[in-house]
């Protein structure tokens, strides 16, 4: 029986955190590639434009090049739709701003717009779950675009050199599958079997490590099945092989003290290296797979659906952004479309998320003025030295944003600024006044709004998250208790009760970082990812699938 909706409790303030939100993580097992991408992919067109003399031209180019930011977590055959998807939401939002920027001169007008176009990137990046860098490069593309002189006859050959780069990132993107083809899923895969063995590591005397190591575990053996899920017919004997090496790591899950978490990182290492997949000892008779079949035939939930709940988020930015404009022109500051997306960078999943951006946002912004202040000598020399300033900052920006966001802040503020210098070279103590003014009023405004615009529906959500982990742990109970449940059914009711724990928890961290909030079911959700688990280790038992000792080298290379 489903526990009864308890009432809801007293609403509340959370605490703000401030320690830790500088402090630099490790690094992505991949920030290298996001990093030469970038350059790789600004590199040609900005070149090009040099050797014509027409920089001026740069911002275009550049919307198309930066599309190369995304997707690089996705198996190649998702990363395909990914990109294409990406590159003609970069051009839609360009063409928007460009036709607004040719019919009214009204800076009001242009903010508002803006801010629009802001709220609906970042609800539709969030929905879709297009991944890291989100809406921030979409929306600092689109909100430069409207304050560019423009005029109706320009538009087409300007959105046609944003095509053209973006077809160009687009080969970017997908030129690595040429050397290894099956490179995201085999790293997903890893990242699961990792984290497993973390979790089968920690000491089961240390209850808020084991349950902070066990959500950790779910989600990244969630998002493994899902990176297999995203790969096409033409990888189906590499996915099966790394399907067998996730059972393992849910095996782990389910009893991790007969797990050795050596032998995970092991396999974890050598998937990441160059050879073959390792083989276990998993049964190979399928059953165990049965349940990626029926996934696969399950219809995804629609994109209104998904955007349902994001209409706080969207109005929060849409409110932050166009306050953050509008106190920049009162200001008289001649690009209040740094104040807009300093605002539409902040919005995370919450109040607290929020806050720790904006500090992160503030320190990195406030740092990088003073490299663009002593690299700006070096950068006048010349349009080439300009370009290629502009491109070591775009290789530091993505290669130290995954570390902190304020260190990527550091290198994207001085390029941000020496690229409106690509139409003449401005004098570098304006520039660095109206950033500094612009940063600080879009991260105040911004914040303020995200205060303000309160999101009532998160208490909510985890009431239907905790609703749909109850009613799959019943379902699948129901089945275990069967005398012979059938492998399919089984498979497909504790991979959807996997992903409901997984949802459940993202949710409750949510919710919980939200400003004014009632009191949240914590007892409850813990009972919940309690039971919810056990059930899962009871269809693993039933499975059959215990550690084995037997490890071989399956033919199947990277």
């Amino acid at each position: 029986m489903s526990t009864p909706t308890p009432a809801p409790g007293p609403t509340r303030a959370r605490r703000l955190p401030l320690a830790g939100v500088l402090r630099p993580g490790r690094p992505s097992d991949i920030w290298f590639k996001p990093a030469l991408s970038a350059v790789a992919s600004v590199a040609p067109p900005n070149l090009t434009l040099l050797a014509l003399g027409r920089l001026d031209l740069a911002m275009y180019t550049m919307a198309g090049s930066l599309c190369a930011l995304y997707a690089h977590n996705r198996p190649y055959a998702a990363r395909a739709r990914v990109l294409a998807l990406v590159v003609l939401g970069m051009v839609g939002g360009l063409a928007v701003a460009l036709l607004a920027a040719s019919l009214t001169a009204s800076a009001v007008v242009l903010v508002t717009v803006g801010a629009l176009l802001a709220a609906a990137q970042k609800a539709l990046c969030d929905a879709t779950r297009i991944g890291p860098p989100g809406n921030v490069v979409l929306t600092f593309i689109s909100s430069a675009a409207l304050f560019a002189p423009q005029t109706l006859g320009q538009i087409p050959g300007h959105l046609a050199l944003a095509v053209a780069a973006g077809a160009w990132a687009w080969l970017v993107g997908m030129a690595p599958w040429l050397v290894r083809p099956h490179g995201p899923e085999r790293r997903a895969t890893a990242q699961a079997l990792n984290a497993a063995a973390a979790y089968a590591g920690t000491p089961a005397g240390d209850t808020h490590a084991r349950a902070r190591t066990r959500a950790a575990a779910a989600a990244a053996v969630q998002a493994a099945w899902q990176s297999l899920l995203a790969t096409g017919p033409r990888a189906a004997r590499t996915r099966r092989a790394l399907e067998r090496l996730v059972v393992r790591a849910e095996v782990a899950l389910a009893a991790p003290a007969d797990t050795d978490p050596g032998r995970l990182r092991g396999w974890a290492g050598d998937l990441v290296a160059r050879g073959p997949v390792p083989r276990t000892d998993t049964p190979e008779d399928g059953d165990e797979l049965l349940g990626v079949e029926v996934e696969l035939a399950s219809p995804r939930p629609s994109l209104r659906h998904r955007l349902a709940p994001l209409t706080p988020l969207a109005v929060r930015t849409a409110v932050g952004c166009a306050l953050a404009g509008y106190l920049s022109l009162a200001l008289g500051i001649g690009r209040p479309y740094w104040a807009l997306v300093t605002a539409a960078s902040l919005y995370q999943a919450n109040v607290a998320l929020t806050w720790s951006r904006g500090v992160q946002r503030v320190v990195g912004n406030l740092a990088g003025v003073l490299v663009f202040a002593a690299v700006a000598p070096l950068a006048h020399l010349g349009p080439a030295a300009l370009v290629l300033c502009c491109l070591a900052f775009n290789f530091g920006a993505e290669a130290l944003i995954t570390r902190n966001y304020w260190l990527g802040s550091v290198c994207v503020t001085p390029m941000a600024l020496l690229i409106t210098e690509f139409v003449g070279v401005q004098e570098p103590g304006t520039l660095i006044t109206e950033r500094v003014v612009d940063t600080l009023v879009g991260a105040l405004v911004g914040f303020l709004a995200a205060v303000a615009v309160t999101n009532r529906r998160a208490g909510d959500r985890v009431e239907d998250a905790l609703a749909a982990v109850e009613r799959l742990r019943e379902h699948t109970a129901r089945l275990l208790a069967g005398p012979e449940p059938e492998p399919a059914a089984l498979e497909s009711a504790r991979r959807s009760l996997a992903a409901a724990l997984v949802e459940l928890r993202a949710t409750a961290d949510a919710a919980s970082g939200e400003w004014w909030q009632r009191a949240l079911p914590q007892e409850r959700v813990m009972r919940a990812e309690q039971a919810g688990h056990r059930t899962l280790a009871a269809t693993t038992r039933r499975r059959g699938r215990l550690p084995g000792d037997r490890t071989e080298t399956e033919g199947v290379r990277p």
